[in-house]
């Protein structure tokens, strides 16, 4: 760190470039840890503040595109991996046979669903107190979709080793075991948009944001088990 003397002769420290913040008249920035993989590093370590500070930059709706965009990426990864490439035994008798064209519907159509999701969750946190704009909310969840991103990318690799051991240990084609990764790979989803929809709509505990989530995911995925089982989807 760098020192300065004072016209008294004191010496004070200097703010190093790598902790300096200045504002535009856009918003707010830091020059430490600019680049993506370290934001997304910062995030995991403290996802609100990390969230804080992507919403004082006031982002362009470009850049949050470009947020959702890359975690359709990895999602359509993840999944390809889990489904397609090397799915387990007990995976296979869960997933519908068409499960490709799913996946490619899904890249194509994720980017606008978490547009609602972020209308309709900002509209509930509103409901509740929350204070924070449509914008902030989804610059919330599209920066939480992404920091969550590579956890889905893990467990995908976790499903591919679980493939590549059932021969030598049976019990992993057990459906309860096999299916573990895909219910493990929602566990930071929901907690880091849950994280960043507290922090974009100022509320102090992100607990009652991820448990609320958590219900609503849990409803919607046994919804779907039993549209299945109906032969509805």
């Amino acid at each position: 760190m760098t020192m300065e003397a004072s016209e008294e002769g004191s010496t004070e420290p200097l703010e190093t470039l790598e902790d300096r913040e200045f504002t535009t008249e856009i918003g707010t920035y830091q020059t430490k840890h600019s680049g993506l993989a370290m934001r997304i590093f910062d995030a995991w370590k403290d996802m609100r503040a990390s969230t804080r500070r992507i919403i004082n930059e006031n982002p362009s709706e470009g850049r949050l595109l470009f947020y959702i965009l890359l975690s359709d990426m990895v999602f359509f990864l993840s999944w390809a991996l889990k489904a397609v490439v090397a799915p387990t035994l007990g995976a296979k008798n869960m997933l519908p046979a068409e499960i490709g064209i799913w996946l490619v519907v899904a890249l194509f159509a994720r980017t606008a669903s978490v547009y609602i999701f972020s209308l309709v969750l900002g509209f509930a946190m509103r409901l509740f107190g929350g204070t924070g704009s449509w914008k902030s909310t989804r610059a919330g969840v599209f920066w939480g979709s992404l920091v969550a991103a590579p956890f889905g990318l893990f467990f995908a690799l976790v499903t591919v080793l679980f493939a590549s051991l059932e021969t030598q240990f049976p019990i992993l084609q057990d459906t309860f075991v096999s299916q573990a990764p895909y219910w493990m790979s929602l566990i930071p989803f929901v907690y880091f948009i849950s994280a960043g929809i507290a922090e974009a709509h100022h509320t102090k505990q992100i607990y009652p944001v991820f448990a609320g989530m958590t219900f609503v995911a849990m409803v919607m995925w046994f919804f779907a088990l039993y549209m299945r089982v109906n032969g509805i989807i």
